[in-house]
Parts: structure tokens; sequence; C-alpha cells
């Protein structure tokens, strides 16, 4: 494990124009990341244990098991080489590129792996818009792996744009209902979809939520139990607090203006309520924000959807978090085929390309 983010070593010098030129970023404090640098236009989140690296050759290994790819070892010449595509089976924003490319490395570092579009980009239903060639044996050996990482990370950034571009002037945040062993890679996808990240673990936020607030004996006690923690250990971080009525909120308020406090940002917790129609009511939401009344960031949580979240955005909140962003999210169909014609043709048959 690395003090910083961990990821596979490897520097295409194939990566195409269109990927270069649009690929330009910092890499300050990222050491021995190993991700081709000229591909990445959205750079993953920092983690400070996380082994990136370690997931891909685990996501292989689980793969390949004791014995490898039988099936390529008895239909495929060692020496095969042939060219596949990357095919977009239906409408979405294209997410896991730059992994995609770590994944072909670590299988095989000679393959050439070619964009024409990348991480964040729209693409329609039947676009190639990338190509792999070299070792018929290591692309088909790599190709499962790639795909599952490319079509969930599509999947969380393709819903994530569109909740994005909804809640509007609010922004969408995703929460810690990831994939085990998959935090990075979940919320790195929300990025790429233009969201933002919550907090990537227990380890670099104080959220105090409804169980902390429960045992600390109430919303004022377990603040200040935070304050008096963060300042013998001189810690800075952010800090927020779990509301679910409008008293807590006037608590959480109370103590702010006759303490110093850490507190940072207070969650509005279910306080958009469904309706019989199918509407939300969000009255009680805006009145907790006009009572913050900017004082601090504001969070509503519980009960956003793509049908209720630009409602929820017009309240004046700061930020909506969702946890089907990723806890519930559907692949976006990818294929990477060598026959593409066969492919298309197959695809116009059953309406997926």
């Amino acid at each position: 494990m690395f003090g910083v983010l961990s990821v596979p070593s490897f520097v295409s010098p194939r990566v195409s124009k269109t990927s270069r030129l649009n690929a330009k970023m910092s890499v300050t404090g990222m050491r021995n990341t190993g991700l081709s640098i000229e591909s990445i236009s959205i750079k993953p989140p920092s983690h400070p244990t996380y082994d990136l690296k370690g997931v891909i050759k685990l996501a292989l290994a689980e793969d390949a098991g004791d014995r490898g790819d039988v099936t390529c070892m008895a239909t495929i010449p060692a020496d095969m080489e042939v060219e596949a595509h990357f095919l977009a089976k239906e409408d979405g924003v294209v997410a896991g590129i730059v992994l995609a490319e770590s994944v072909f490395s670590e299988v095989d570092p000679t393959l050439k792996v070619e964009w024409s579009r990348k991480d964040g980009d729209f693409v329609h239903k039947g676009f190639q818009f990338g190509k792999v060639h070299g070792r018929a044996h290591s692309i088909v050996v790599a190709e499962r792996v790639v795909l599952n990482f490319m079509q969930r990370m599509s999947g969380i950034a393709t819903l994530t744009k569109e909740m994005a571009d909804a809640a509007r002037p609010a922004y969408i945040l995703e929460t810690r209902k990831t994939a085990p062993g998959l935090r990075l890679v979940d919320k790195w996808a929300v990025l790429i979809g233009g969201g933002r990240n919550h907090r990537m673990g227990l380890f670099d936020m104080v959220m105090i939520k409804d169980n902390h607030i429960s045992i600390a004996g109430g919303v004022q006690n377990s603040l200040r139990s935070v304050d008096i923690y963060l300042e013998e250990n001189n810690l800075h971080m952010g800090v927020e607090v779990e509301t679910r009525t409008l008293d807590e909120v006037n608590e959480v308020l109370q103590y702010a203006s006759q303490t110093k406090t850490y507190l940072t940002r207070i969650m509005l917790d279910n306080m958009v309520v469904p309706q019989p129609d199918g509407d939300v009511d969000v009255s009680m939401l805006k009145e907790a924000v006009d009572l913050i009344n900017g004082r601090f960031e504001t969070e509503a949580s519980g009960n956003v959807t793509l049908e209720t979240v630009h409602k929820i955005g017009q309240t004046g909140v700061t930020y909506i978090s969702s946890g089907a962003l990723t806890h519930s999210v559907k692949a976006l169909d990818i294929s990477l085929k060598i026959d593409t014609e066969l492919a298309l043709e197959v695809g116009r048959r059953t309406k997926r390309a």
C-alpha cells in the first residue's frame, strides 16, 4: 500500500491525439500512480490506502483461477494478432477508459489501445469509440474485466450526469453505498459524470448521524464532543451533522451561535415528503434552508430520484446526496468485438445497436 492512490504502471505512447489534447492535468501529489497521465481527463479521487492495482489484479485472478483461460488456450493460436473495437450498445456517458487501459497493460503491455472519445464524453448506440490491437489471447483474457469496470463506471457516470444536470444549482453527491472493494472506482465514475464526491470513508470527514446522536444524548452533545475531539487532536476536516426535524436544525443553530464550532455542513434528512400523486413536498426542506440562511453548507438526503431532484435543487440547498448513484446503478451496455460487422448486424436485429 502507498500513502496515496496506488495504481498500475504504464504509459502508452499510442493514446490517440484526441485523448492527448483533452487530457492535460496536474499530477502533483500523485506518487507512483502509474496511470497513463496523457489519457486522464478526470483524475481519480485521492485515498491514503486504496490499492487500485491490487483491485485490477484481483479481478483478473478471479477470472483466471488456477489454470488461466482454458478456452483461449484451446482455440486461439498463441501468436495470433487481432483488432477489437469498443461498441456502445446504448446511449450514455462513457467512463473507465483510463482504467481499461490499465487492465490491458496488466495483461499484456504490448497491446495497443486507441480511443476516439475520452472519459466523460457522451456516446450514442452503435458508435465505435475505441479499439485495441495485439495478441488475440491477451485481448480476450482482458475483455470481461475491462467491460465489467467500464460498464459499471459508465452506468454510474450516465446517471450522475442526468442527476447533476437536473439538480442545478445544487451539486449532486454520491454516498458510501458503493460496491465493497470498488469505493474509489465508483466515486471516480461519479466525478466523470459531473457529480462531486462525498467523504471517501470514515477517516476524512466527521459525519454525525442519527446513531451517533442517539448514543451521545442529543445533537448538541454530539457536536460538543466532536469539537473537543478535533481541538485536542489538532485535526482539521469537514464536520457534518444530520438533522431530521426543524427542532434539530434549531438546536444546531443555537449551539453554533453560542460556541466556537468546527461544523461546516448540516444534513437535512428525509425532509422531502412523498405525496400520493407521486409528487414531493419540499416545503420543510425549504424552511430548513431558510433557517440556516447560508451560515453552513446544506445537504438534502432522502427521496432523491431523477423525478424529484430538480424540485429539491430549487430549494436553495447546497448539495443533494443520492445513494442510488452507486448502490443500484444500471450498467451501460458496452461490448468489445473483433467481428464488428456481425456484431452490428446482430445488434440491429435485437435493437441493441
